[in-house]
């Protein structure tokens, strides 16, 4: 077999682009409208059974149950919120840069990582407060086109009815990846497109046909989500590799398969590979940026946990997510793609129309993509050499497509009774055999047996029918319902098994609450001048995107680990270690950060819930420092040192602690190790056991505010306001700097913490703040005369005087450059990680700008792909300028059904 039709006349030049050959007459829109009919069918269907899941379960927009589950109510409707404001001129910053979140942080990699999937840009024609409902859309039209282009595809691997190939285009929509790990992240949506976009284009290559548009569909693929689209890439290409290896990669004008020499086949499949590999090249040279500034963006981003794979699971538990069951068991990949497929699947080693080598190859392509998935070495292939942290399994949309693929091959060669029922054999044992597997519940048996016994039926039906056409139509109509509300059925016992799972709990997002807090942060903005910080991240992880405001809180993979780790060295919590930064609770942190007001967690012993409005008089944004930095001294490193060096003041005392009544806590360097003496367990709403942990006292002047800074501290912690939770985790969730209370009249501070484990308390944990001393800094500060800040730039004017820095309250990221005066460009410094510029006598003005590192070297890269795509465009339209005889078309049967 071969991949081209038989070789054109010795001496004629073959075309690289598809023409209508002399006497043919064009597609009629008759005919364009059929060919449109089976991937449309395939959309309505895919979408209209998502719907029907949601509308049954009562999720939302058909029902109160919000769809904002994990990183989808943290991150994704918090991310659309931000392009929402981008979109309609509203932002706090631009693409470059977000002066919103995380006290101002790069934006560019967050963009094409969370926001580059086409149908995001439908927020724009919505209210923001619906924003909730534009990120279901892109979920719901990945799946429909998604859907459609599967079916297209199928019908260039094959020929073959558009209502069958829409049948498996619905199982490849509503696939076991897109129920379980999709549906939740937009973006990865795209790579249920990507996949037959970029099969569509590796089978024009095998045609010869399309360069300059197959190009254009693999940038396609990479910009909407390149995370997922290196995946695809990857399964392409180990598709077209098997379509070469088997001669199996076209047709002639029936529709059969061409066939060849040995020697004119590996000369026709060098010349699909080195197709494919130009323009898989220039397809991604075409959106580089998106792989640049990423790529910088990831390297100077706070690293992650570690990330450790438990090895692969059960044999029996990877085989059981072939069925279309539930959510549940041990972890693997989801797989599953309807019951029509399976069954399909099954029958194809049994297929003796389509040629052995076709069934052994596409079959070893399954198997061993599916064994790929659990070896780590393969894991790491598949998600770009970094092992996620979550489900390792991010890749099983691939080896739906390739199941789905491999049940058309079965389909279009029409398989008799008893090679289907052969497959339906082998599902039948695996049924028996997994039945006791987690994802094993009531649904996987109704749908595989049902709607099993359904296809069974209605496809030799449906071939005994050929000369009875409505007899046929309903039959067929009868298996899409069939396989829809099985499909439908399925989706809806996931979302519902899903929901059960106590931390797959729902964010806040957009509620009336959230709402009434926008409000408010809009009332009180003061930028440049000042911060409004969001506060306690209580709508979202995100709280700043999702509602406006200048905050500390940032949860996103390219968190700089500058700002990561500058927030929590001057006393800002974290969690993930890192990669969700959290707001300042303390008045000092606020003041630094230039933090008017702030919506506040309740004072220790306040009811729970009541978040206040704290104010106070901050730092300007940017403050000027004459003379020399301060040094850091011989004082103890200790979280309210390194605040004091960067107000520029003392205003602290930070007593040593020394141990009280209780059991006696262990020495350990610079600080102490507490006894194991579990906290007593409280009911909801029961009135909480006294806290017996151990005491320290330490001496303050009184009145003044006493703090605690125990980041690694897990337990309770009670000093003279009340207690307060503790819910630290050395290395990874870290506690901010937060208020014990008022210091009483004795000067004597009590504090009490009690962990479940062996907790470590710094010697120096607590410091007072002293009354007034923080207010006279801050007015001891010189501001600007003027201050400006753009999308990604900030202008000062400053008052004439001696030299000195220039202090912006802002983590120092790369990619930011200051000049002064007017005068050359230069990286600023960093005072206690914060950005400082040094001032020279009299300076006047100072000007920084920031660029995404990576931007410049992506739009470098664009350019040498547009270049390359230009001229091969252009040799295309010289060649179709010149007259050509007939024969010299060979490959015209071959023009896209798209």
């Amino acid at each position: 077999m071969s991949s081209t039709p038989s070789a054109p006349q010795e001496g004629v030049r073959t075309r690289e682009v598809a023409r209508t050959p002399p006497g043919a007459t064009r597609a009629t829109p008759a005919a364009r409208a059929r060919r449109l009919a089976a991937p449309g069918l395939a959309a309505l269907l895919s979408m209209g059974a998502y719907c029907l899941a949601l509308a049954a379960y009562g999720g939302y927009p058909f029902g109160p149950r919000s769809r904002a589950v994990n990183d989808l109510g943290n991150q994704f409707v918090p991310f659309h919120a931000r392009l929402w404001d981008l979109l309609h001129g509203t932002a706090r910053g631009d693409l470059f840069f977000n002066w919103g979140s995380g006290y101002g942080v790069p934006f560019l990699a967050d963009f094409v990582t969370y926001l580059l999937n086409p149908f995001s840009l439908l927020v724009g024609l919505f209210p923001r407060a619906l924003v909730d409902l534009p990120v279901f859309l892109v979920t719901l039209l990945s799946i429909g086109l998604g859907a459609a282009l599967m079916t297209v595809l199928l019908g260039r691997l094959r020929p073959g009815p558009g209502a069958l190939r829409a049948l498996l285009g619905v199982g490849y929509g509503l696939c076991g990846w897109v129920l379980n790990d999709g549906h939740a992240d937009p973006m990865w949506m795209w790579g249920l497109v990507s996949l037959p976009l970029l099969g569509i284009a590796a089978d024009w290559c095998l045609r010869r046909v399309r360069w300059v548009a197959g190009t254009l569909l693999v940038a396609l693929a990479w910009a909407g989500n390149f995370y997922t689209a290196a995946m695809a890439t990857l399964a392409t290409g180990l598709v077209l590799a098997v379509r070469l290896l088997t001669g199996d990669g076209g047709r002639d004008g029936g529709g059969r398969v061409a066939p060849s020499s040995g020697g004119g086949r590996r000369a026709t499949a060098g010349r699909a590979v080195g197709r494919a590999a130009a323009m898989a090249a220039t397809g991604i040279a075409l959106v580089a940026p998106v792989l640049t500034v990423t790529f910088r963006a990831s390297r100077a981003a706070q690293p992650p946990p570690e990330a450790v794979y438990g090895g692969a699971p059960p044999l029996l538990d990877q085989l059981a997510r072939l069925l279309s069951g539930g959510h549940g068991g041990a972890p693997a990949p989801n797989v599953f793609v309807g019951v029509p497929a399976l069954l399909l699947v099954a029958a194809f080693p049994f297929v003796r129309a389509v040629p052995a080598r076709v069934r052994i190859g596409w079959s070893l392509l399954a198997l061993g993509i599916g064994a790929s998935f659990v070896w780590k070495p393969t894991i790491l292939l598949w998600h770009g050499l970094a092992l996620p942290n979550g489900s390792p399994y991010r890749a099983g949309f691939a080896l739906g497509g390739v199941l789905v693929m491999i049940a058309w091959l079965a389909l279009a060669a029409r398989p008799r009774g008893r090679e289907l029922a052969a497959g339906a054999a082998l599902v039948a044992v695996l049924l028996v055999c997994c039945r006791n597997r987690g994802v094993m519940g009531p649904t996987a048996w109704v749908v595989v047996v049902g709607v099993g016994a359904v296809v069974l039926a209605a496809l030799p039906a449906r071939a005994r029918l050929a000369r009875r056409p409505r007899a046929r139509a309903a039959v067929t109509a009868a298996l899409l319902c069939a396989c829809a509300l099985g499909a439908a059925y399925t989706a809806f016992t996931v979302t519902t098994e899903r929901a059960r799972i106590p931390w797959f709990q729902p964010k806040l997002t957009l509620s009336p609450g959230a709402l009434a807090t926008r409000r408010g942060l809009t009332a009180r903005d003061d930028w440049p001048r000042s911060r409004t910080d969001p506060g306690p991240h209580e709508f979202a992880d995100n709280d700043p995107l999702l509602l406006g405001g200048e905050g500390g809180a940032y949860y996103s993979s390219y968190v700089p680990a500058a700002t990561a780790r500058t927030l929590h060295g001057l006393g800002a919590g974290w969690y993930i270690r890192g990669r969700h930064t959290l707001s300042f609770e303390d008045p000092v942190g606020q003041a630094l950060l230039a933090v008017r007001s702030a919506q506040m967690p309740p004072m220790p012993g306040g009811p729970r819930g009541a978040y206040v409005v704290a104010r106070g008089r901050p730092a300007p944004l940017l403050t000027v420092r004459r003379g020399p930095l301060p040094a850091t001294g011989t004082a103890p490193d200790t979280v309210f040192a390194r605040q004091e060096r960067v107000l520029g003041a003392r205003v602290y005392e930070v007593p040593r602690l020394t141990p009280g009544p209780g059991p006696a806590p262990q020495r350990a360097p610079g600080g102490w190790l507490l006894p194991d003496r579990p906290l007593p367990a409280a009911d909801a709403g029961a009135v909480a056991a006294p806290n017996t942990g151990t005491a320290f006292t330490a001496h303050c002047a009184p009145g003044s505010l006493a703090l605690w800074y125990a980041p690694w501290f897990a337990g309770e912690v009670t000093g003279p306001g009340g207690p307060t939770r503790a819910v630290g985790r050395w290395d990874v969730t870290a506690n901010p700097l937060r208020r014990l209370g008022t210091v009483p009249g004795d000067g004597t501070v009590t504090v009490r913490f009690a962990g479940p484990g062996h907790p470590y308390v710094p010697e120096r944990a607590v410091g007072c703040l002293a009354p007034g001393r923080l207010a006279a800094a801050v007015r001891s500060l010189e501001g600007p005369t003027g201050l400006t800040a753009g999308g990604h730039d900030l202008t000062a004017t400053l008052r004439p005087g001696a030299a000195g820095t220039a202090v912006l309250a802002l983590p120092a990221v790369p990619g930011w450059s200051c000049s002064v005066d007017g005068g050359p460009a230069r990286a600023p410094g960093t005072l206690g990680g914060l950005m400082a510029v040094p001032l020279r006598a009299g300076a006047t003005r100072l000007s920084c700008a920031y660029a995404p590192p990576g931007l410049t070297a992506g739009l470098a890269a664009s350019g040498v792909g547009a270049l390359a795509l230009a001229a091969v465009a252009g040799v295309a339209a010289t060649r179709r300028g010149r007259p050509l005889p007939h024969t010299a078309c060979p490959n015209s049967a071959f023009r896209s059904d798209l």
